[in-house]
């Protein structure tokens, strides 16, 4: 049997055999296949050939297909290429969800299209807060040469009118570095986002409770961040009978309650980035206890606060037990990040704690 070659400008499988021993080699349409025998763990194998594909341009990841390990080598691209229409079309998508939903929150009627667009001050708080946020990522992603999709945004006809927004790292992570500039950049962009927006939410006149408005059968939990910016600018945020707070603030409870869920060291999460490149492998053992901490804190709101948002805990606590089983991202290099950026790290974990509040939201009505 003749040996096993790879196309022009990959790796030749001799080169790898200390790693992974390959028997055939294949292109296919998603990029070119290494069949072979590890020798070593999954980790232990990408750690040693990563660097070897990347210099060539190439991503690679490790597959157990049929019974057969395979090396899957993609070309990489971290720019974009093409006009990307599925992130545009889900992105006017959710321009349309969040107006929708900003009109319930005005009272407006949400079937008149000149009424709708009334509520462009709440679409554009929460879009605004969530595409700083991704984009906090992205731009990372690219200063760091690490292939990403651009921001997926989620439409979803509920009282926020999304579910979100997330972007797709597709390539290996280079290293510990570059694990914690992309984790961390999120977060502390979308925390910038968030306190201009709570400061003009709070800044804005209070607007008139019609009897029709959504926040009439809804109650608001805002965190000590939300609050905070609220007291230094001396303006509340609760009114009495007939107004209630400007609806751009739900953009800053929206940022300060995803900053909080993104901190969550468990999984693909940007806490789970964050704490991956401050303390290694040490991280498994601090996501294990996540899932629990959330079920914890469900069962304390059922036995002492009446329930209220113990459902949204129980959601997450599965979420994060599904995360866990995904497993966190695994560096290339794994040299320790610095001192700068534990301290960069510890401060981002802190005005996390500070967007968190047990209840976070009630429906009352």
């Amino acid at each position: 049997m003749e040996d096993p070659t790879a196309p022009a400008g990959l790796p030749d499988p001799g080169a790898l055999s200390e790693s992974f021993l390959v028997y055939e080699v294949e292109e296919a349409d998603e990029g070119v296949r290494y069949y072979g025998e590890p020798a070593g763990d999954r980790e232990t194998v990408l750690r040693a050939l990563a660097p070897q594909f990347r210099e060539r341009g190439y991503r690679v990841q490790l597959r157990r297909e049929t019974g057969e390990y395979v090396l899957v080598a993609t070309e990489r691209s971290p720019g974009v290429e093409g006009v990307p229409w599925t992130h545009i079309v889900l992105f006017f998508a959710t321009v349309l969800s969040t107006l929708y939903a900003g009109a319930r929150w005005y009272g407006l009627d949400a079937t008149d299209p000149v009424a709708l667009l009334r509520a462009w001050p709440f679409a554009l708080s929460v879009l605004g807060v969530l595409a700083v946020h991704e984009f906090g990522h992205y731009a990372l992603s690219r200063y760091h040469n690490v292939e990403a999709t651009l921001p997926y945004f989620i439409p979803l006809p509920n009282v926020l009118g999304t579910l979100g927004a997330v972007i797709r790292l597709k390539d290996n992570m280079p290293s510990r570095r570059a694990l914690f500039d992309i984790g961390v950049a999120g977060p502390l962009a979308g925390l910038a986002a968030t306190l201009v927006v709570t400061a003009v939410g709070v800044s804005l006149p209070p607007v008139e409770a019609s009897g029709r408005t959504l926040i009439d059968g809804l109650q608001l939990g805002y965190p000590p961040l939300v609050q905070g910016v609220a007291a230094l600018l001396g303006e509340p945020l609760t009114y009495g009978p007939g107004e209630q707070v400007n609806p751009v603030v739900v953009g800053g409870w929206v940022g300060a309650f995803v900053t909080f869920l993104n901190l969550l060291p468990v999984g693909q999460l940007d806490g789970a980035h964050v704490a991956r490149a401050l303390v290694g492998d040490q991280i498994e053992r601090v996501s294990q206890v996540v899932p629990i901490v959330l079920f914890g804190l469900a069962a304390y709101l059922y036995a002492f606060e009446g329930g209220r948002s113990a459902t949204l805990w129980v959601v997450w606590g599965v979420l994060s037990a599904l995360f866990l089983r995904a497993g966190s991202a695994t560096p290339v290099d794994e040299t320790p990040v610095g001192r700068g950026r534990q301290a960069i790290g510890l401060l981002t974990l802190l005005l996390g704690v500070a967007c968190f509040t047990p209840v976070p939201i009630t429906f009352t009505g």
